[in-house]
């Protein structure tokens, strides 16, 4: 079975995982706050949430007293590399090239990043190169 990406889990549970990611570490409680500002969750659905996460690997925990504190076991770094590569496989069949000529077809890049993504291309060439 192939891993899901960030895009494959569902609202709640990406939630969590930004909160777990914005946190580096975080309890049940401690996600519960965070989500809490946009809205009211009891603790055993985050609860659950944070267990299901574990069982599909995205998060692994550690005791810590009498309750557990989890931890991301990718980066959101890592978690967007996969969406990205997923969206390539599933709509430009694999291929990161038209999905980069898409990208840059889109009339509402700003001079602005279309001159920020020339430096990007520059700095990988380099690294490219040297590494």
């Amino acid at each position: 079975m192939a891993e899901k990406s960030f895009d494959d889990l569902g609202e709640l549970q990406r939630a969590v995982m930004e909160a777990v990611w914005e946190s580096g570490e975080a309890s049940v409680h401690r996600v519960r706050n965070l989500l809490r500002r946009r809205r009211k969750l009891a603790y055993t659905t985050v609860l659950s949430v944070m267990q299901k996460l574990e069982r599909s690997g995205w998060l692994r925990h550690r005791a810590e007293g009498r309750s557990y504190v989890y931890l991301p076991t990718r980066t959101r770094k890592e978690a967007s590399f996969r969406s990205v590569r997923a969206l390539a496989d599933r709509v430009f069949k694999g291929s990161r090239l038209l999905l980069f000529q898409h990208l840059l077809e889109d009339d509402t890049l700003s001079d602005e990043e279309l001159a920020e993504l020339t430096k990007m291309l520059h700095r990988r060439r380099k690294e490219k190169r040297d590494g």
